[in-house]
């Protein structure tokens, strides 16, 4: 199957909600995969060794799955409450430094692994969760 058929096939079985957890459920798997190692380590660099063995990258695809829902929570025509919209704007940008802090050795993996369960729980339909 081509990538568009595929691409196409995804879009028809899945609503944007789905997508969107799925899409957020592999970048924080992928984080978690070095979160303990990282966030554990005693001096900079053993971080810089887990960066290096593939946190980085883990961090890269989040942020971007970060900046694609801000950019569509911006959009002039998501439908979302304006309030959600705000905080889930500012969550983005949150995640945006929480990174760079990462980057940095300032900052540990967990948070960000926190919040983006909770949006993957809200995704879910399990909105009573986010705000337990």
């Amino acid at each position: 199957m081509g990538i568009a058929a595929y691409k196409r096939t995804i879009s028809e079985t899945e609503s944007p909600r789905q997508i969107e957890r799925r899409v957020l459920s592999r970048v924080t798997s992928d984080l978690e995969q070095f979160a303990s190692r990282y966030d554990s380590a005693e001096r900079g660099i053993d971080q810089i060794g887990v960066l290096a063995d593939g946190l980085r990258d883990a961090l890269w695809n989040n942020q971007q799955v970060w900046k694609a829902l801000q950019h569509d929570l911006a959009a002039e025509g998501n439908t979302l409450p304006p309030t959600l919209r705000a905080g889930l704007i500012s969550l983005s940008i949150w995640v945006d430094t929480h990174t760079t802090g990462i980057l940095k050795g300032q900052n540990k993996v967990g948070p960000l692994i926190a919040i983006n369960q909770t949006i993957i729980r809200a995704l879910g339909g399990n909105a009573l969760q986010v705000m337990e």
